[in-house]
């Protein structure tokens, strides 16, 4: 019996010598990455410091780390505009009110820790991760920037869902569009000024219609959508460049500037085809000349429709698969 009690005292004491020491390390842990976060908002990992402070116990923070490669000879395009507003999410973070001991972010570049791709089994980049404080990465700890988008604010949303920790994203003032735009006006008013006698060309009812058609294939291409998500000018794979995404959820800048052109093609051809018929009053050709020349573009209206509109049907269903296509 005093043998069993001897035992209960032995274990109880080191377990309590345990929890010191954990504790212990955890608060040089947590300083050091204070440190580290007083000099860089982000912190560069390598193997030692990703297994010391992102895996290893103890650990009562949450860690997010982006892996990436920047290298040039890499060419990976949207690394660096993915860099960019990550580390304007932790630099905003970093000189916040909301500055916590129990969130940090880190960076892992594949050319300095391919290992660390290895032990995640990570064969793409850009890829965010967050390491919470107690458990394994779950798969919604991996970003999904088709769904959620690349912009700052983002990954801001994405970290307070994971974390609770909100972060206010502040931009640095950007004056360009501004300024854009106040030329763009002033060019406009002096045009209009030293053409204030002839303005017959703001009657002009075919400049209104390209006009009109060109804000449509915009529209209809997704633009606003890229400027509201920030997705990349495409994608590129081991295999070759990839121009169209493959799901329905989401596009590239290249993708919508293809289906832009390919609407702008079929309207073409329509515009062709009703010219052919003698446009929308139905006059008749006055001369075999210009009868040929009819013909010749109903023919080239036909064949624009037809083909271009097939490749706007192969565009939808490479991104809407298992649509009942025949």
């Amino acid at each position: 019996m005093k043998f069993k009690l001897f035992l209960f005292v032995c274990a109880i004491l080191t377990y309590s010598k345990t929890l010191a020491q954990n504790r212990v390390k955890l608060e040089e842990k947590v300083q050091q990455l204070t440190d580290f976060t007083a000099k860089t908002s982000i912190i560069p990992l390598n193997l030692n410091r990703f297994k010391e402070y992102v895996k290893s116990p103890p650990r009562d923070y949450s860690f997010i780390v982006m892996f990436t490669a920047m290298a040039p000879s890499r060419r990976c395009a949207i690394c660096q505009h993915v860099y960019d507003e990550y580390l304007l999410v932790a630099n905003s973070f970093r000189f916040s009110q909301s500055y916590t001991n129990k969130l940090f972010f880190g960076m892992v570049d594949f050319d300095e820790g391919s290992d660390i791709f290895q032990m995640l089994r990570l064969n793409t980049a850009p890829v965010i991760m967050h390491f919470p404080a107690k458990g394994k990465p779950k798969p919604a700890d991996s970003m999904d920037f088709e769904r959620a988008g690349i912009h700052a604010e983002a990954i801001g949303k994405w970290i307070n869902d994971r974390t609770d920790v909100q972060i206010r994203v502040f931009r640095p003032p950007n004056y360009s569009g501004a300024v854009a735009f106040t030329l763009l006006f002033v060019l406009v008013a002096a045009f209009l000024y030293l053409r204030r006698n002839n303005l017959e060309f703001l009657y002009n009812k075919q400049m209104w219609a390209v006009a009109a058609l060109f804000f449509c294939f915009a529209m209809v291409s997704g633009q606003m959508w890229n400027q509201i998500r920030g997705p990349p000018f495409y994608h590129r794979t081991k295999s070759g460049p990839v121009y169209i995404n493959s799901g329905s959820h989401g596009q590239f800048v290249l993708e919508s500037y293809i289906v832009a052109a390919l609407n702008a093609a079929v309207v073409v051809g329509m515009i062709l085809m009703i010219e052919s018929a003698g446009g929308v009053k139905g006059t008749e050709a006055k001369s075999p000349q210009e009868g040929k020349k009819r013909r010749f573009q109903s023919v080239v209206g036909l064949v624009l429709v037809c083909v271009f509109f097939s490749l706007l049907l192969s565009v939808f269903r490479s991104k809407t698969q298992g649509y009942p296509y025949r």
